[in-house]
């Protein structure tokens, strides 16, 4: 298993009590394969630009411990996921 990053960004329309449902959700995910060391929920931020017209978004930072397919899974379903505006997953090198 490797160290991982992700963050992603969620609509900002979406209820506080559902960003915890979709944070609950992908980190199940991860866990599923895997283990998540820290999940960090920056809160509502203003975007750098625009992406499909909206400037805001909830942030959300997340390490964890996966294989490549937990990995793989993880960016499937964020891609296919409507709440989710952008995701990152990065190789954590430290």
């Amino acid at each position: 298993m490797r160290k991982y990053e992700v963050m992603y960004i969620i609509r900002p329309e979406v209820e506080q009590e559902n960003v915890q449902a979709i944070v609950d959700k992908f980190n199940g995910i991860i866990s599923n394969g895997g283990e998540v060391t820290k999940t960090d929920v920056i809160g509502k931020r203003r975007l750098a630009y625009e992406i499909n017209k909206l400037r805001d978004g909830y942030f959300v930072l997340v390490h964890f411990n996966a294989t490549t397919e937990v990995v793989n899974e993880l960016d499937r379903i964020m891609k296919i996921t409507d709440e989710v505006i952008r995701s990152l997953i990065v190789r954590d090198v430290a």
